[in-house]
């Protein structure tokens, strides 16, 4: 079938409808998104969000660090390392927000900036927010957080900040579009629950099929305050 005939087809399911009419339809659809109905376990309080966030990384095998201030990430992310009984180096991107943390409290840390290369045992993200509805970590491509982070590394490391913790996908995005502005969107956008892992072989749980073996996720407080 050819294009032309599928658009007439299209059409012709529209008919009664002006073009101008369905330009505006879609129009006050992006100027105003609908919002749409939520589940009771993603309508909880703050408090009981970021409780459910936590115990929903944990049933991922996913490790979880909780912090009181951002300050603390440095210690938090080289703790996990040792903990993994990996070197002390550590591959991130250009977040700003990183770079300015006090690293010189992780002594003997290595860090390097750009890209996940092949001998890279482990990386440092920062997620825009998480969704407590799943215990899913949302992650904004680019030279900030690049996506190589995300799957090439056998350690995943992601921090997050408390107060972006919401409890659905709806209001993930929201905050995407906010941070980003209307009618932009990065190149990747991506959604983390868990480390990598697959069933397809004798049905047998397989961590690292696809991606990292362990993900850890640094949960910090807002200004130092504890939660």
């Amino acid at each position: 079938m050819s294009r032309e005939a599928i658009l007439s087809q299209i059409r012709g399911a529209l008919r009664g409808q002006s073009e101008e009419a369905r330009k505006h339809a879609v129009r006050q659809r992006l100027e105003a998104p609908p919002r749409h109905q939520l589940p009771e376990r993603a309508r909880r309080p703050a408090a009981q969000l970021s409780a459910q966030f936590v115990s929903c990384l944990k049933d991922q095998a996913s490790r979880v660090v909780e912090v009181r201030a951002a300050e603390e990430i440095p210690a938090a992310a080289a703790g996990l390392l040792a903990k993994a009984g990996v070197p002390q180096r550590l591959r991130m991107g250009a977040e700003a927000r990183l770079a300015a943390l006090p690293w010189e409290r992780a002594a003997g840390l290595v860090r390097l900036e750009g890209a996940a290369q092949a001998d890279d045992k482990a990386a440092l993200s920062h997620a825009i927010a998480g969704v407590a509805e799943t215990g899913t970590l949302v992650l904004v491509s680019g030279a900030e957080n690049p996506t190589s982070l995300c799957f090439l590394p056998e350690i995943h490391i992601v921090a997050v900040r408390r107060g972006s913790i919401v409890g659905s996908y709806e209001e993930a995005f929201g905050i995407v579009r906010a941070r980003l502005g209307r009618g932009a969107m990065p190149r990747a956008l991506n959604l983390i629950s868990g480390a990598s892992r697959t069933g397809d072989i004798g049905g047998r749980i397989v961590m690292g099929a696809h991606g990292p073996r362990t993900l850890c996720v640094v949960i910090y407080d807002e200004g130092g305050k504890a939660a």
